[in-house]
C-alpha cells in the first residue's frame, strides 16, 4: 500500500482544518456548540487527509463516494449548527449578503444548487483533475463543503428574514433532497465500462475491478443518503407532532423580525432619497 498510496501530510488541509477550530473557538462560547464544531472538524479529518483522502481523491469512486456523503450529511450540518444565530445575523447584515443568503435559503434554489454542484463534482473532468491535482483536489472538497452547506440551510432555518419551512415542509424538503441529489448513482449502476480514467490502482488496493467499484459506488450513494437522511425527515416530522408544535406553522426568532425590521427601514431610506429632488 505504501508502494502504491505513498504517506502525504496534506498540510493544506490541516492547515484549513486547524483555522476552522481555532476561529470557532474565538467567537462561539457555547460548549455544547464547541463540542458540534469539533466532531465536524474531527470527521473532516478523516476523510480528507491520509489514507482516506487520498483513496478518494486518486483510487476509489466508492471511497469518494463516502467521503461526500459525510462532508455533506454530517460535516456540513454540524458546522452550521455549530454557530449562534447571532453571528448568522452580523454576517447576513450587509445588504448584498442578505440578498443571496434569502435567495440561497429558498428550498427550490438550493435543491438546484446542490444538484448542480453535485453533478459537477463527479463529473469525470473534475474527478480526473482531483487525481492529478492538489489544487483541484481541494477545489472539489470545498464546493463538496459548499453543497452541504445549500442543502441543510433551507431545513435547518439559520438564515434571518429567510423564509422559513413549517416542520412537515423541512421533512419534505429532506426526503425529495435525497432523492434529486442521487440521481447521478443510477448512471453508475448501470454502467458497464469505467467513466473515470484517472481513478487507478482499485485491483490492487481494494480487489475490485474499476467497474464494481463504479457499480458499489452507486449502491452506496443510494443507501448512504437515503437512511440517514430519512431518518432526520422522520425525526423532525415526529418531534414537532411530540412537543405539540403544528407541523404545518412556520415558527418566527427574534432575529428573523430584527432582520424584516431592518428591511422596512432600508425601503423607507431608499423612498426618501428616491423623491428628494435633486
Amino acid at each position: 500500500m505504501a508502494t502504491l498510496l505513498p504517506f502525504q501530510w496534506h498540510i493544506e488541509e490541516l492547515l484549513f482544518i486547524g483555522v476552522c477550530w481555532a476561529t470557532h473557538r474565538s467567537f462561539v462560547a457555547n460548549e455544547h456548540q464547541r463540542r458540534l464544531c469539533s466532531w465536524a472538524l474531527i470527521s473532516l479529518l478523516v476523510v480528507v487527509v491520509w489514507p482516506i483522502g487520498d483513496i478518494a481523491a486518486s483510487v476509489s469512486l466508492t471511497v469518494a463516494t463516502v467521503q461526500r456523503l459525510v462532508i455533506m450529511l454530517l460535516v456540513a450540518p454540524l458546522l452550521l449548527r455549530s454557530v449562534p444565530i447571532q453571528i448568522f445575523s452580523r454576517l447576513t447584515r450587509p445588504k448584498a449578503v442578505d440578498f443571496v443568503a434569502t435567495k440561497v435559503a429558498h428550498p427550490g434554489l438550493a435543491l438546484f444548487l446542490v444538484t448542480v454542484l453535485g453533478t459537477l463534482t463527479l463529473s469525470t473532468p473534475l474527478v480526473d483533475w482531483g487525481a492529478s491535482s492538489t489544487l483541484g483536489r481541494n477545489i472539489v472538497l470545498l464546493t463538496t463543503l459548499l453543497s452541504g452547506f445549500l442543502l441543510w440551510i433551507p431545513s435547518l432555518a439559520i438564515i434571518p428574514g429567510a423564509r422559513r419551512l413549517s416542520p412537515a415542509g423541512r421533512a419534505g424538503f429532506i426526503f425529495v433532497s435525497s432523492l434529486v441529489v442521487t440521481s447521478l448513482s443510477f448512471v453508475w449502476i448501470f454502467s458497464v465500462h469505467s467513466l473515470y480514467p484517472g481513478l487507478h490502482n482499485q485491483q490492487e488496493l481494494l480487489n475490485m475491478t474499476p467497474v464494481f467499484d463504479q457499480q458499489l459506488a452507486g449502491f452506496v450513494a443510494k443507501l448512504g443518503c437515503y437512511l440517514p437522511m430519512w431518518v432526520v425527515a422522520f425525526r423532525i416530522f415526529f418531534h414537532a407532532e411530540d412537543e405539540g408544535i403544528p407541523v404545518e406553522e412556520s415558527p418566527l426568532q427574534w432575529a428573523d423580525v430584527e432582520r424584516k425590521m431592518l428591511r422596512i427601514d432600508r425601503q423607507r431610506e431608499r423612498a426618501i432619497r428616491r423623491h428628494q429632488p435633486d
